[in-house]
């Protein structure tokens, strides 16, 4: 019994050091502005959700009963395994819209080159 309590307590620091590392790094990325602050917010929300769920053990463990999950670092890999899902989801959504985007304005490109073609061969 002692040794589960203490596998939990370990994983339990592993999840807040994974929770908190992931926090730096979206941070930092911001920082770099190699990541647009729109979807730090998705990583910060999806960071501070699972953040709570570790520090917070008696959440956890009503959420896994509710779902039916007997080990309740199982549902927070669930959890996780959610918001990727999540953000897996938007991210499509966003390149689609940039794929559209891109091809209306491949089109114009190629519209605007047309007519100055046929304007440089007006003029003398």
């Amino acid at each position: 019994m002692i040794a589960a309590a203490h596998l939990g307590g370990r994983l339990q620091v592993v999840a807040i050091l994974a929770t908190l590392g992931m926090f730096v790094l979206v941070f930092e990325l911001v920082r770099q502005r190699r990541l647009m602050e729109r979807y730090a917010l998705l990583w910060l929300f999806s960071a501070g959700v699972l953040f709570g769920l570790v520090v917070w053990k008696d959440a956890l463990s009503r959420l896994s009963s509710a779902v039916g999950v007997f080990y309740p670092p199982s549902a927070l890999f669930a959890v996780a395994l959610g918001f990727v899902f999540v953000l897996l989801l938007h991210f499509s959504l966003v390149i689609s819209r940039l794929a559209d985007q891109n091809k209306i304005l491949a089109q114009k490109v190629g519209s605007l080159s047309q007519r100055i073609d046929e304007l440089e061969q007006r003029e003398p």
